[in-house]
């Protein structure tokens, strides 16, 4: 158990370097969340007969990655960064890998801007390809937990988004305090138990759009649940009632935002079509 609890003085968070080059564990587990849920979405395309193409499915794969950076980066440096005025000031800063000639990656990612970024990504390739939007989400929402064990893992492996102090045997030393793995929490919670529940339940679904918000829901309470073990932002501290974190007063709104939407989705989505 010592080992594990000092797991991150014998780990390099650098996993090789290519001429001069640091290629992190966290950005390969990104790469590997990304093909897991493209993969999945695939595998669910062709077991249960979707009516998408695998053209279709990769073209809006793009679509979405590249709406997931924008804002996941984004997100970070409006609700995250402590430098917002300074990246507002200097735009061309958000995606620059280098700091004093040192190329030390993209640092910063929010889920919830990614989120945002996902959405308005979606909504266009939804309109230019006359797909339902609600169709995709659905999809979205059974192949995207998979994809989130992975980049919780990465996480992990980098060192970042720790957990608060506990006296739990199994807690990981953090700069000489002993912190829940929270992270491993996490890749648990919003990803194994949200992907074995929405997998269960995909054929028990009474009308499109049904998976993607109870996704929403039961990302937004798994979230909130997992940030009573992760250490708040440290420029951030807690944000509403001296206990809750932006997290989860993110998550929250997130899930009223799903069940507000859920009635009114119920009521017109028996008569939707996927396309």
């Amino acid at each position: 158990m010592e080992t594990w609890n000092y797991i991150y003085n014998h780990f390099d968070p650098v996993a090789f370097s290519i001429f001069g080059f640091s290629i992190h564990w966290y950005g390969i587990m990104y790469v590997l969340a990304l093909l897991s849920a493209l993969f999945a979405g695939k595998w669910f395309v062709k077991r249960d007969k979707l009516p998408i193409s695998n053209d279709e499915l990769d073209s809006y794969f793009i679509w979405v990655e590249v709406g997931v950076i924008l804002g996941a980066r984004i997100g970070y440096i409006l609700f995250y960064d402590p430098n917002t005025t300074y990246y507002l000031l200097n735009p061309w800063q958000i995606f620059n890998p280098f700091q004093n000639g040192e190329f030390i990656g993209i640092r910063g990612m929010s889920y919830h801007g990614a989120l945002i970024g996902f959405l308005v990504a979606s909504l266009i390739f939804a309109k230019r390809n006359k797909i339902s939007f609600w169709f995709l989400m659905d999809l979205v929402g059974l192949a995207v937990p998979l994809g989130y064990i992975f980049g919780r893992i990465g996480n992990f492996l980098n060192q970042e988004l720790v957990g608060r102090a506990t006296e739990m045997p199994w807690g990981i030393h953090v700069a000489g305090i002993l912190r829940h793995p929270s992270q491993l929490y996490e890749a648990f919670l919003e990803g194994v138990l949200v992907f074995a529940f929405l997998f269960w339940y995909r054929s028990r679904a009474k009308f499109v759009g049904e998976i993607a918000l109870l996704y929403g829901i039961l990302y937004g309470v798994t979230r909130f649940i997992a940030e009573f073990w992760r250490a708040p932002d440290s420029h951030i501290g807690f944000v509403f009632f001296d206990m809750l974190t932006m997290g989860q007063v993110m998550s929250a709104f997130m899930v009223a935002v799903c069940l507000a939407i859920y009635p009114y989705l119920k009521q017109r989505g028996l008569k939707a079509t996927p396309r």
